[in-house]
């Protein structure tokens, strides 16, 4: 093993590692006012990601009720957002708009019928990702498993993935970030979206903070699953449910499918 090899395997810097460890931090102290951050990591995806797996969901909005932001507060705790902090000075109508969300409740209404469906809204993990197609750097990717995803380290804030998205399911860090948990960097300038709790599967967690917490309240509203798994219980509750996705007439192929919409 040369001494690059060795230095990798002492030292993961890599995104894999940021992105799939859940760890908790300690502290030592060297000398006075110098402190040496050590990482205890759970363990990680030691193999790559394959696509022999499309991971996905269904989500049935007559399950979905007014008055439950479950799935938003399990979203927010498990990723750091609700380590969000209004910064002095700034409105609060203006910080609602600027401040990070990754899954938006939203309403439709049918013209036809009047119905009215309560949505929750999040990056839709399409197969051909409108994001990834206009990203100048790259930054925005596609990972084998289906979860659409935004490299920090590339990000350049350009925000045209923004703009492409017709779900509206990213979002601007506008402020400098002081908060966050290992397991979710953020940072400001970047963009940021739902990413299926990647940190969740990359540690072989089964399911997502979301349908978790829906599940708690016992709505049962959000089903997680393998796309590809025809005896999974995500496929087979696809193949006995009618199902749609949002703006089918983009061509997308979403990874999130809506019943009762």
């Amino acid at each position: 093993m040369n001494k690059h090899k060795k230095h990798e395997k002492q030292i993961d810097t890599s995104r894999r590692g940021f992105l799939g460890a859940a760890a908790a931090a300690t502290t030592v102290t060297l000398a006075p006012g110098v402190v040496l951050h050590r990482l205890a990591v759970a363990e990680s995806r030691s193999e790559a990601v394959t696509g022999e797996v499309r991971w996905g969901m269904l989500i049935d909005s007559t399950k979905c009720v007014d008055g439950c932001d479950a799935c938003v507060t399990a979203c927010d705790r498990e990723n750091g957002l609700d380590l969000q902090e209004k910064p002095a000075g700034k409105g609060a109508d203006k910080w609602d708009r600027q401040a990070a969300k990754w899954i938006r409740l939203v309403k439709v209404k049918d013209e036809l019928t009047d119905h009215v469906s309560r949505l929750p809204m999040m990056c839709q993990h399409c197969e051909h990702p409108p994001c990834v197609d206009v990203c100048p750097t790259g930054a925005s990717f596609k990972r084998a498993d289906g979860i659409v995803m935004v490299d920090r380290h590339t990000c350049i804030g350009c925000r045209y993935c923004m703009m492409a998205c017709p779900y509206k399911a990213r979002s601007f860090i506008h402020e400098t970030v002081t908060l966050k948990l290992t397991r979710a960097p953020r940072g400001k300038g970047c963009v940021e979206s739902c990413n299926l709790c990647v940190h969740r599967r990359d540690n072989g967690t089964p399911s997502t903070a979301c349908a978790d917490a829906c599940a708690a309240q016992g709505r049962g509203a959000i089903l997680f699953g393998d796309l590809k798994d025809p005896e999974g219980p995500l496929m087979k509750a696809l193949t006995t449910l009618p199902s749609r996705q949002i703006r089918e007439d983009l061509a997308l192929n979403t990874g999130v499918r809506y019943a009762g919409v």
